[in-house]
């Protein structure tokens, strides 16, 4: 496997200049960039994926579509279809991907993995089924879809094995529940 550079930000997610291997930037907790992608399909079923049991954070969880760091000099937009191809097998062009904003957020999972990143936003609506979808085996064990309401009841009980993306969820909530929760 290649080594995964990424660029460095500051804490408002402006470009340092430099560089740094992906472990060592969550060894130090440096600022990066990554795309969250949430696809959904017409009748609202929301496209979720187990991360696999080998994944260095989160393993076995429930997650957002698709997503994945930005390498160095990537572009948000080229990194959410390169993410859409590599993970999914998904081709699909940049006038397709909605770009709804850049959150900030930070996590650490242990003492020498910390997350602090810029995560850009995207929406992906698709009429694509599962079938039309193979994913990428080392990094997810699974991928379905599953109701809005269903969804949504996830997210409100706070299901265990899902991943809370809080801020991600408001705003799946207000930009669909009037076309899909009725």
């Amino acid at each position: 496997m290649s080594k995964e550079y990424f660029d460095i930000l500051d804490e408002n997610g402006n470009k340092t200049g430099k560089t740094k291997l992906r472990d060592e930037v969550h060894r130090d907790g440096d600022w990066h960039k990554a795309v969250h992608i949430w696809i959904i399909n017409h009748n609202g079923d929301i496209l979720l994926q187990r991360r696999c049991a080998t994944k260095d954070s989160n393993p076995n969880m429930l997650d957002i579509s698709c997503a994945g760091h930005l390498t160095a000099c990537d572009k948000s937009l080229d990194g959410a279809i390169r993410e859409l191809k590599e993970e999914l097998n998904l081709d699909v062009k940049s006038e397709e991907l909605l770009f709804i904003k850049t959150l900030k957020r930070s996590s650490k999972y242990t003492e020498t993995f910390i997350n602090n990143e810029f995560d850009d936003l995207y929406i992906l609506k698709t009429t694509k089924a599962i079938e039309d979808m193979k994913y990428q085996e080392e990094e997810i064990s699974e991928i379905f879809f599953v109701s809005y309401k269903e969804f949504k009841e996830m997210v409100n009980n706070r299901q265990h094995d899902l991943l809370m993306h809080d801020e991600e969820f408001k705003i799946l909530f207000d930009m669909f529940d009037e076309e899909f929760d009725n």
